[in-house]
């Protein structure tokens, strides 16, 4: 196959992957008469599902990352991006991380909790691979930085705190019920971890969208630890202090970044 019948397959791929997720999103999501993800697997998925959960409202996000999702994968079928270097190295990624993004949802509606943590990991993993392979070539306009940089930005660090929540909604319903004397100490390593995590990756790529997901993600745990069920106070303030951290990290690192390129401008 030829350099260009690649390119068109890749935008193909990609637009086919677009309708997946949707179809996923719109049966998965119960829009269809099936269970409305807060109920699935007994509750687990829900605001009050575990002491790592955001409260609801947090998932408000998923509107924004799917509108631009879907302005990307318009963009992306132009021919102007057929051969695009940043398409070229991200595209098949990203039909990878919708597909996946898709799958998440039949899996929670239809087959089991521990099946939905693989399928979130897995979505986790592919969105850090494209976070790491757009930093070469660098964007290319505002809408090369609106659609790819800030829309999978957003998709990888609202999925980073969505793991969590998965995963801690999952061994809530596994481990025995007299460990939750312990919520309080396990909620805040694993916080603890994630400020660890984000705060590198924000100062070493100098990217800013992935923190203000994780980040808006965490000040609405905040808000169900303290206001909701279960409550703790202990974790609701270590989440606001570890978003915080992460902010300030990214920013950090945006500097660092643009100063970077500044320097490596000829005057």
């Amino acid at each position: 196959m030829t350099s260009a019948g690649t390119a068109v397959l890749r935008q193909s791929t990609v637009i086919a992957a677009a309708v997946f997720m949707l179809i996923g999103a719109t049966i998965g999501g119960g829009a269809l008469g099936g269970t409305p993800v807060q109920d699935l697997q007994d509750g687990a998925l829900s605001a009050q599902g575990s002491y790592l959960a955001p409260a609801g409202p947090a998932f408000a996000i998923w509107s924004v990352i799917y509108v631009g999702l879907i302005g990307y994968t318009v963009w992306q079928a132009l021919p102007s991006q057929r051969e695009d270097p940043r398409q070229m190295r991200t595209g098949w990624w990203v039909a990878l991380s919708m597909l996946l993004n898709g799958l998440w949802l039949v899996t929670a509606q239809f087959l089991t909790l521990p099946l939905t943590v693989l399928v979130i990991a897995a979505l986790l993993a592919v969105l850090a691979v494209i976070i790491v392979r757009l930093d070469t070539p660098p964007a290319r306009g505002w809408v090369d930085r609106l659609l790819l940089d800030g829309v999978m930005g957003l998709h990888f660090g609202w999925v980073t705190i969505a793991t969590v929540a998965n995963t801690a909604a999952w061994l809530t319903q596994s481990v025995p019920d007299q460990w939750a004397q312990y919520a309080d100490a396990w909620g805040i390593a694993v916080l603890v971890v994630v400020l660890v995590i984000a705060a590198l990756s924000g100062i070493v790529t100098g990217r800013i969208a992935p923190a203000l997901a994780t980040s808006w993600g965490l000040a609405w745990l905040a808000v169900g630890r303290i206001t909701d069920q279960p409550r703790s106070d202990a974790i609701g303030i270590t989440a606001i202090i570890v978003a915080g951290g992460i902010l300030v990290a990214a920013v950090a690192g945006s500097v660092r970044r643009q100063r970077r390129r500044a320097a490596d401008t000829p005057s």
